[in-house]
């Protein structure tokens, strides 16, 4: 068999005998024995789907720069005897482990849905018998029959009949496609009206819905959060091993052992490490998406909820997104004497609701909605729309008597009603122009009295559009105040896309991607930035259109409901699906909305800042944590010529520090007027100040142990670790709030966990629980001084962060 796969536009122009000739069958179908070697060359309709493996994937959060650093302190502390300590890691690092998995699991999978959506039988012919058949075992070459409310289970060729198609959810097109023999429809499709025979020319991964889902599956937003997590692990451990090289150095000179000087090693590992960050951010997101999850919003992947705090251009999808995917009728306009009323009445009377015809459906709804009254009318006969006349026709009986009505395309029924006057005419026409310019397709309606074709009088036209949404206009303004610029894609005319964008406040500055194609990629981005939308896009336009962005600095939000969508939704930092979404769409999004409506698209902004602003916190209070640790233990080495603080003791410290300030993830923040940006070296520079101040904090309560207290140098271990815990407990109060720390209260969950964390490890140091004790004069001196010193420290950290616009 020498038979090869085509692309599906390649059979646009191709002959239908040409066709069956390429595809090496008939109309009589193929045979059993055909259909199985085929399956074995070309496979099954349906998306082979990659599967991990979970046990896998959770060892592999033990693999990984941070997870290595962890390890080796681990191993150090076992080999240096500290199995307390190698245990106490070892349990953190599985905890992080084991929070990452629970939660970063995706809810769910693309390539699942993709194949439940080709799970639908098939009427086919074989062995020149028709049969119901999985969609999934279909082959190029068979033929197959569709109609009224099929999905369309493969790309096929039309070979004859007539259709009205359905191609939103692949095309973005919100009108019905009229499909004619030799014409092509694809798989995914469903069909609104007629009936067909077809031959199938591609099948799974190789038809436009499979192109589609494997440009899903190589779409892949760049990852903020790691490169987040990275940054900070990298410079805290810039500063550790800084430390840990001057202090091995100055141990070298002075003969130490090797062993005190790998345990010097380990405490400065140990500090420097934010041990909790991955679990962390994953808990904090995990909030944001519960917080989300109540407004209507379902969060499939929760690095979105952080980096939505970022997004500076939201791409909206405009049929189904923005606009209803559903065609409405938007003014009767009468002609001849008649009134809006007798359009309506007349154009109902020549529709019927059981052909689930759309615009029937469309003419119905806004009749009943405008209060028609049908009193003695009545529909005698009604002939579907023909193709082939490109009208509906209708008897109607009133008062005794009957007259024909006929309603279809509006330059069809004018050239039909023969006795319009040329005034009339005029009029007519400078109406429908007016129409299409504003992108609406607009129906004529006509009558006769009796049966007689001959003697039409227009009764009026019917423009209608596929209409915003009610909150679309409201939610784009949002958008605009919370500094984010929307952009509009679609791929209907360009008429169209500028009547909806302009309703809806975002412009009328609408280009094609044909305009930009031959423009350099700096050229092409100015475009993009510059204009207001798009329109005649296709799917991989889209793609690429948010990729540009993205190239350019900008982290891209994408909405959508559609099979075309789904490239860009996955590519997108956030990718939402609307409710009325397809099952492609919804498990290429990282964030899907469960009920009607696109308000809650700001509430994933507004949300997404706020969890921001609580990582920046636990962030900048973990880097002062650690500028402090290890600026106060370099000092105290070449001051005192000892570590002045255990392996215990920085145990008892990361958790302090790293996991009591999960609390964090409930604190009450303030959402900013504008996108949020990840600057780490600012965050770090804004944390010095809070920093230094508390390591002279530590010093004078150093030398009040030392010196007024008496202390020997095991309690004097004890004190610098009291100190450096209540230092991280009051100083995640003053960075939690921007302004002065007064500006607003903490959450009830942070305040009791603080209040916990300085009550238990106070307790703690009392009783000399795995550390040497101290008297409740001693630690209450630490607990006083800690208290005074943060609310001085509060003024210098109001002028950093103001300095570095936190």
């Amino acid at each position: 068999m020498d038979l090869k796969i085509r692309a599906t536009a390649e059979y646009k122009d191709i002959s239908i005998e040409d066709t069956y000739k390429f595809l090496e069958t008939t109309a009589d179908g193929l045979s059993d024995e055909e259909v199985k070697n085929r399956l074995e060359k070309f496979g099954t309709n349906e998306l082979i789907e990659k599967k991990t493996n979970p046990l896998l994937e959770f060892l592999l959060r033990y693999w990984g720069p941070m997870p290595w650093l962890l390890e080796l302190a681990m191993g150090l502390s076992v080999a240096l005897g500290h199995y307390m300590e190698g245990v106490i890691i070892f349990v953190l690092l599985t905890l992080n482990a084991i929070i990452g998995q629970q939660h970063a699991s995706s809810s769910q999978n693309l390539i699942a849905l993709l194949k439940k959506k080709l799970a639908i039988k098939a009427k086919v012919l074989r062995n020149k018998k028709w049969s119901k058949e999985d969609a999934k075992g279909i082959v190029v070459g068979d033929s197959i029959s569709v109609k009224l409310g099929d999905i369309v289970p493969a790309d096929a060729k039309i070979i004859n009949g007539e259709l009205s198609v359905d191609q939103s959810a692949l095309t973005g097109e919100s009108m019905p496609v009229e499909i004619h023999p030799a014409d092509i429809i694809y798989s995914g499709s469903i069909l609104r009206r007629g009936e067909a025979t077809c031959v199938v020319i591609n099948t799974g991964a190789n038809t436009y819905f499979g192109k589609t889902a494997e440009l899903v599956k190589v779409a892949k937003p760049k990852s903020h959060q790691q490169e987040v997590m990275m940054a900070v692990v990298k410079y805290m451990m810039y500063l550790g091993i800084a430390a840990s090289v001057i202090v091995t150095g100055y141990a070298l000179l002075m003969h130490m052992s090797i062993l005190l000087i790998l345990t010097f090693v380990v405490i400065f590992l140990l500090g420097a490490i934010p041990v909790a960050l991955p679990a962390v951010l994953t808990i904090v997101q995990s909030v944001g998406a519960t917080e989300l999850a109540k407004k209507g919003a379902l969060v499939t992947r929760l690095e979105s909820v952080e980096d939505a705090a970022s997004i500076d251009i939201i791409c909206f999808d405009k049929t189904g997104t923005i606009t209803q995917n559903k065609l409405s009728v938007v003014d009767s306009i009468p002609f001849s004497g008649n009134q809006k009323e007798d359009v309506l009445r007349i154009a109902s009377l020549t529709s019927r609701s059981e052909g689930m015809d759309l615009i029937d459906m469309a003419i119905m709804e806004y009749a009943k909605k405008s209060g028609v009254k049908f009193d003695d009318y009545k529909q005698v006969s009604f002939t579907p729309f023909d193709p082939s006349v490109k009208r509906t026709e209708a008897i109607i009986e009133t008062g005794g008597k009957q007259f024909r009505s006929v309603k279809g395309a509006a330059q069809v029924i004018l050239s039909l009603c023969k006795g319009t006057d040329k005034s009339t005419l005029d009029e007519v026409n400078k109406t429908i122009d007016g129409f299409s310019k504003k992108g609406y397709r607009t129906i004529a309606v006509a009558r006769s009295e009796g049966d007689d074709l001959n003697n039409l009088q227009l009764v009026g036209l019917l423009p209608l559009a596929d209409p915003p949404r009610p909150d679309s206009k409201s939610m784009i303004d949002q958008a605009k105040q919370l500094g984010i610029k929307p952009l509009m894609l679609t791929g209907d005319s360009i008429d169209i896309a500028k009547e909806i964008s302009n309703q809806i406040g975002i412009g009328i500055n609408i280009i094609r991607m044909a305009d930009i194609k031959d423009l350099s990629p700096k050229q092409q981005l100015k475009a993009v930035r510059e204009c207001d939308g798009f329109a005649e896009i296709y799917p991989e336009d889209k793609y690429t259109i948010v990729k540009l962005l993205q190239s350019g600095g900008h982290t891209v939000g994408m909405t959508g409901d559609g099979v075309n969508d789904a490239p860009a939704l996955k590519q997108a930092e956030m990718g939402i699906a609307v409710s009325n979404s397809t099952d492609v769409a919804k498990a290429a999004a990282s964030v899907v909305l469960t009920e009607a409506g696109i308000g809650v698209i700001i509430d994933t902004i507004t949300i997404s800042r706020q969890t921001y602003q609580r990582m920046l916190t636990w962030v900048i209070n973990k880097v002062a944590k650690v500028m402090e640790f290890v600026v106060l233990l370099t000092i105290g080495f070449f001051w005192l010529h000892n570590m002045l603080l255990s392996l215990i003791g920085v145990s008892f410290l990361v958790f302090a520090n790293d996991f009591v300030t999960m609390s964090l993830a409930t604190d009450h923040v303030k959402h900013t007027s504008n996108p949020n940006k990840w600057n780490v070296k600012d965050n770090i520079l804004a944390s010095l100040i809070p920093a230094l101040c508390y390591v002279l904090e530590d010093v004078v309560v150093i030398l009040a142990g030392k010196y007024y207290f008496q202390l020997q140098w095991n309690e004097l271990t004890t004190l610098v670790m009291l100190s450096l815990i209540f230092n991280s407990q009051f100083r995640v109060l003053i960075v939690r709030e921007r302004n002065h720390f007064w500006s607003s209260l903490p959450g009830k969950g942070l305040l009791i966990s603080s209040t916990a964390a300085i009550i238990v490890f106070a307790l703690i140091a009392l009783f000399g629980i795995l550390i040497p004790p101290l008297s409740p004069l001693v630690v209450l001196t630490v607990l006083g001084l800690s208290a005074l010193f943060t609310f001085g420290i509060d003024f210098p950290k109001y002028w950093m962060f103001r300095k570095f616009g936190l």
